[in-house]
């Protein structure tokens, strides 16, 4: 049930959302003429002011989505206007927009410039184009990959979204990959191996199966050509219905088994078979591993029939039974009931090393693997009671401390046990490396996944380096103009900012992100996500949308909830195959139930809910839909991390989420957030300022930073605020200085560092000095996601010397009682 790239899906939900737009573009037509004009150069007027350019307001909320490329482009190829999505994606800012450096010549590879040509001659002619998946150009030189389409406006220009797929890309041909490696192992193995799916009668029993996949040494064993695809009953209308009842308690329980048994129906072969349920338990899939093992059989056969003649005729045949005990690479032997041998052949001695003499008169427990014993004690038990055994499998101590793993079949006969055991340590050792190197290729698909987002990381904070890196190599010059070094500063500022931003989107990833909540109207924000969602359900789902007439206020990220309500909307689309309705609803003032054991809470919540008309889902799929890389969907079709991301996202805002579901009934997810109070009116928020606010004279400020670097630059930027620093390396000697008189204004400290934390050093400080301030300062605290600041005001890292300023003006100023400078 989890979300995954799915490519006609996507071509069809932006077909879809193009679709939508021109009929909302229709019905704005009166007001885009008159909100829409030409300059000279092309450019609307007004594309800088709310409400001057694209007049329609759905197409103003087009260019704010947050996670979709928008652009408005000339028949000549030159960009309009973009929004800050597709600015992200390409590397350019506003001011490259304004100079018009963004063109078809700049944005698109010349190998992908005849594309660009056939969408614009597609709007020209029937005023859209198919959805086409391309590259893109960013200002570094480097490409990205876009699902894009495109439709024009009223005024002639073209109106084109972008969906950045890179990742998809990347990780189809990673899966391409991994997929051909685990085809040669599949195709190399000399057992047969097939994956078959079970089909249960009425009466609950398993009553035939159809072959998913076949190795090529799986005809070699049956005789069986051209079975994948087809049903056993087609191939063998005769197979026993004893193999059905195996396989189906496999399919069942889970339980893996090893066995051997004669298929009549396949030309009376005898088959030594292991079978364990793969995927799901609900698709009652099961991998089964075997070999023809009929000409073994058929010796051992011939050898217990000659056994028992033997002991008819034991007067006449002593000789050559005798020459039979002796030869026999197999392990023979007789006990009594009790299972004490009375008799074992030498090949005890060839395979074991015991000779017969140390183990006649003793019963074989003293060589069994002690997690066999009580098992092997129950065969002999069963063995005694007269029941025969077809297989059995248990491990003998050799004389040299290892362990071989013996397969024996035996009869009671007379009141003895007549045993055979065959060595087959080899064959499980092989069974093994092959369940090994499964587990090596799992584990070779996670490696890949982490080296890609390691590369992705690296690869986007090397693009950032470089315009930090560029911009301080200019602004070095001594004759740079002042306007150009204005532009480099600014580059510098905007791209730390970008910086910071990867970083919190890599924590936010693993759960581990000091969230940034905010107040705000979940009602509002619904209404606004659910305008947006055709783009990605598609035109054939209906988005309802219910909510009550008055505000409801939680206290949250609201990036992530945006992030969270997409991640279900689109799980509802794949449940529903892309036809149905999705119902988006809050309820105010809600009591949160049980959930997944943890106990209910009274609120008030926020219960925001996607209901869908999909397939919906067992109780065994819902207790893991949470799962990090869980989901239900085939190979390339999804990452199984959109659900987790909305569970985390619940558990750090201190809600949780529900899911209500049944098979073939649709599926409802509950988010529960706090509600909380509504916020003040903006006239009593302070008034933003972006200027410095300097120290008083004489106003004394203690740092606390582990990082030399760091602590030194920090150090200079207190003095050029004229604070008086001092600077230590660790908590413990920040108590010290202060001792018992804190003769400081402020302390500002880091958070993790090593010995005492930063957080361990503000609550002493609050104890001991309760009037001194304490600002934080971190890039990363598990802490700070975990728990937050602790009421501590909190600057995180990277920070700019105003913001410095002012968080510093502002905790000594509410210290003093007075307003900070």
């Amino acid at each position: 049930m989890t979300q995954g790239p799915d490519l006609e899906a996507e071509n069809e939900r932006l077909r879809a959302a193009l679709a939508t737009a021109e009929r909302e573009r229709d019905a704005a037509r009166a007001e885009a003429r008159s909100a829409v004009t030409s300059p000279a150069r092309g450019v609307p007027a007004g594309t800088d002011r709310p409400g001057g350019f694209l007049g329609d307001p759905r197409l103003r909320a087009a260019l704010g989505i947050a996670t979709v490329g928008v652009i408005v482009f000339d028949m000549a190829g030159r960009v309009l206007e973009a929004n800050d999505t597709f600015l992200a994606m390409s590397g350019y800012d506003r001011d490259d927009l304004a100079l018009g450096r963004l063109t078809g010549a700049t944005l698109v590879p010349p190998e992908w410039q005849a594309v660009s040509r056939r969408v614009i001659a597609e709007l020209q002619a029937r005023g859209r184009s198919d959805s086409t998946e391309r590259e893109y150009l960013r200002r570094d030189g480097s490409r990205f990959w876009g699902l894009c389409a495109a439709t024009r406006l009223d005024d002639g220009n073209g109106f084109e979204f972008i969906i950045d797929i890179t990742d998809r890309r990347r990780t189809e041909e990673a899966l391409r990959r991994s997929e051909a490696r685990y085809r040669t192992l599949f195709e190399a193995i000399d057992a047969g191996f097939c994956v078959i799916a079970l089909q249960f009668g009425a009466d609950g029993r398993a009553e035939d199966y159809r072959f998913l996949e076949v190795n090529p040494a799986f005809a070699r064993h049956t005789g069986l050509d051209g079975a994948a695809g087809r049903r056993m009953r087609e191939l063998a209308p005769n197979h026993e219905q004893h193999w059905f009842d195996l396989y189906g308690r496999v399919a069942r329980t889970g339980e893996s088994v090893r066995f051997m048994q004669p298929a009549q129906a396949l030309g009376d072969r005898w088959y030594e078979v292991h079978a364990f349920r793969v995927d799901p338990p609900e698709a009652h899939h099961v991998a089964i591993l075997f070999n023809d093992v009929t000409a073994q059989r058929r010796l051992e056969e011939a050898l217990r029939s000659l056994n028992e003649t033997l002991e008819r005729q034991v007067a006449v045949r002593t000789a050559e039974r005798d020459r039979i005990w002796q030869v026999s690479r197999d392990m023979l032997g007789v006990a009594d009931a009790a299972g004490v041998w009375l008799s074992v052949n030498p090949a005890w001695t060839a395979t074991l090393g015991w000779q017969p003499e140390e183990v006649v008169g003793r019963s074989s427990a003293w060589l069994e693997h002690p997690d066999d014993q009580d098992r092997t004690r129950d065969e002999i038990r069963r063995l005694a009671a007269g029941e025969p055994t077809l297989s059995f499998e248990n491990r003998f101590r050799t004389r040299d401390g290892s362990y071989r793993t013996l397969s024996w079949r035996a009869v009671p006969f007379e009141g003895s046990l007549y045993c055979v055991a065959r060595d087959v340590t080899d064959q499980r050792e092989r069974a093994q490396r092959l369940v090994q190197a499964e587990e090596a290729l799992r584990q070779s698909q996670k490696m890949e996944a982490v080296g890609q987002l390691t590369g992705g990381v690296a690869h986007d904070f090397n693009n950032l380096l470089t315009i930090i890196r560029s911009s301080v190599d200019f602004l070095r010059r001594p004759e740079l103009p002042e306007a150009r070094k204005r532009r480099y500063l600014d580059a510098v500022s905007d791209t730390v900012d970008r910086a910071a931003k990867l970083t919190g989107q890599l924590l936010a990833f693993a759960r581990r992100q000091a969230l940034a909540p905010e107040v705000f109207d979940v009602v509002a924000r619904l209404q606004g996500v659910a305008d947006m969602l055709d783009t990605v359900t598609g035109a054939r789902i209906r988005v309802v949308t219910e909510g009550p007439d008055r505000p409801c206020f939680v206290r949250a990220d609201l990036s992530q909830f945006e992030t969270a309500l997409i991640n279900m909307a689109v799980n509802a689309r794949d449940a529903m195959e892309g036809e149905g309705t999705l119902t988006l609803a809050v309820a105010c003032g809600a009591e949160k139930p049980e959930i997944r054991g943890h106990a209910a809470a009274r609120g008030p919540f926020a219960a925001i809910s996607l209901t869908d008309t999909g397939t919906g889902m067992s109780p065994a799929v819902i207790d893991k839909i949470f799962e990090p890389f869980f989901t239900t969907k085939e190979v390339g079709k999804g990452t199984g991390l959109g659900l987790s991301q909305v569970f985390g996202f619940a558990k750090q805002s201190g809600g949780d989420v529900d899911v209500t579901s049944r098979v073939g009934q649709g599926s409802t997810f509950i988010l529960y957030l706090p509600e909380v109070p509504a916020p003040a009116e903006p006239g009593y928020a302070a008034p933003a300022d972006e200027g410095m606010a300097p120290a008083r004279a004489g106003q004394r400020v203690l740092l606390v930073e582990d990082n030399v670097g760091v602590g030194r630059f920090a150090a200079q930027i207190l003095g050029d605020l004229g604070y008086v620093a001092t600077w230590v390396t660790n908590a413990e000697a920040a108590l010290d200085v202060l001792g018992e008189d804190a003769a400081y204004d402020a302390v500002f400290s880091d958070v993790v560092m090593p010995g005492m934390g930063g957080i361990e050093l503000a609550k002493t400080l609050r104890r001991r000095h309760p009037g001194l301030p304490v600002l934080l300062t971190s890039g990363y605290s598990h802490v700070l996601a975990q728990e937050g600041s602790h009421g501590f005001p909190l600057l995180n890292k990277p920070y700019s010397a105003e913001q410095l300023s002012r968080m510093l003006a502002s905790a000594i100023g509410q210290r003093r009682g007075a307003p900070s400078n």
